[in-house]
């Protein structure tokens, strides 16, 4: 899949290609059913499918400060999409000048000019230009104008998530802030996944018998609530089932939120200074101050081993 990070990026020779715009944070399951459809019909028309976002987020720019927490950070999303069939992916910057352009001017400049748009695949409430002026009503006013299609699928799946709402990624998002990382895994298809190095911390999980990942986590990344959790670490192409903690460690009086996996019956594992991801399936509890360092040696070796069970039955 080619990956381009600005309008100057896509080759001169071009052709046409089927579009579909979007922020695609986490592409959850309503975004796969737009991206297949655009990709289907690429297909059946012999052209590529392309799918442009941008970074930073949009409310970034339009309102400062404003940035929603990450699903997926864009390598993850063009990951997510190439397995999709994508065969392209544009990263626009979106730039204060960026957001200044008209609904008919992103269409020429982005659709016609360069991207040569033969179908464009939306949502139904899909806006864009600026002060998102543009509908996909006009949207579908330019494709008579400029020679493309306009097709709109219907995203908004449903389940028993967030008690029924339609899936979103600001339902996502309240989930994870909440704790429901199985609700979120209803949404996303798979579960939520963070990203970033792991560093040093003060080496207490080592001392206690759990070494744990730190793992400084990327700007913005949407990390659940404070507590335990059961899932995965992923480092050095391996897959481990892990406990995960999230929190300030109020054991030992910390105000810091991190997050820490212990990978379930490794020993000697040295990450420090590694690109990990953590994958978490479901919580175990909530964080807690024990009475003794005792009690708290007991409490962590029953969440390793109700992490164990969890992740053996998610096998």
């Amino acid at each position: 899949m080619q990956r381009w990070r600005g309008l100057e990026d896509i080759p001169q020779d071009w052709g046409r290609s089927v579009v579909t715009i979007g922020s695609y944070d986490g592409v959850h399951r309503g975004h796969q059913l737009i991206i297949e459809h655009a990709v289907d019909r690429a297909r059946k028309l012999g052209v590529p499918a392309v799918v442009v976002t941008f970074d930073p987020h949009p409310s970034e720019v339009v309102r400062p400060g404003s940035h929603p927490p990450l699903l997926a950070p864009h390598p993850r999303r063009c990951e997510l999409m190439a397995d999709l069939g994508v065969d392209a992916v544009l990263v626009l910057p979106f730039t204060p000048e960026f957001s200044q352009l008209s609904p008919a001017e992103f269409v020429v400049k982005v659709l016609v000019d360069k991207l040569h748009a033969k179908a464009v695949v939306e949502g139904p409430n899909f806006r864009f230009g600026h002060r998102a002026a543009g509908t996909v009503d006009f949207l579908a006013e330019q494709g008579r104008v400029y020679d493309f299609e306009v097709e709109i699928v219907d995203l908004y799946v449903t389940g028993e998530a967030g008690g029924g709402k339609p899936f979103s990624s600001t339902l996502t998002r309240n989930l994870i802030a909440e704790g429901d990382v199985a609700g979120a895994r209803e949404i996303l298809g798979r579960p939520h996944r963070v990203e970033g190095v792991v560093v040093r911390g003060a080496q207490r999980g080592r001392e206690l018998g759990f070494p744990t990942a730190n793992v400084e986590t990327l700007p913005h990344t949407a990390i659940p609530a404070d507590g335990v959790y059961a899932g995965y670490l992923y480092a050095q192409g391996e897959t481990m089932p892990a406990a995960i903690s999230v929190g300030t460690n109020p054991q030992f009086d910390g105000t810091e939120r991190t997050v820490e996996a212990y990978a379930i019956d490794r020993v000697g594992l040295d990450l420090y200074g590694m690109h990990v991801a953590v994958e978490f399936l479901a919580y175990v509890r909530g964080q807690a101050k024990f009475d003794s360092l005792g009690d708290l040696l007991v409490q962590m070796g029953a969440d390793v081993e109700r992490c164990r069970e969890i992740v053996a039955a998610d096998a």
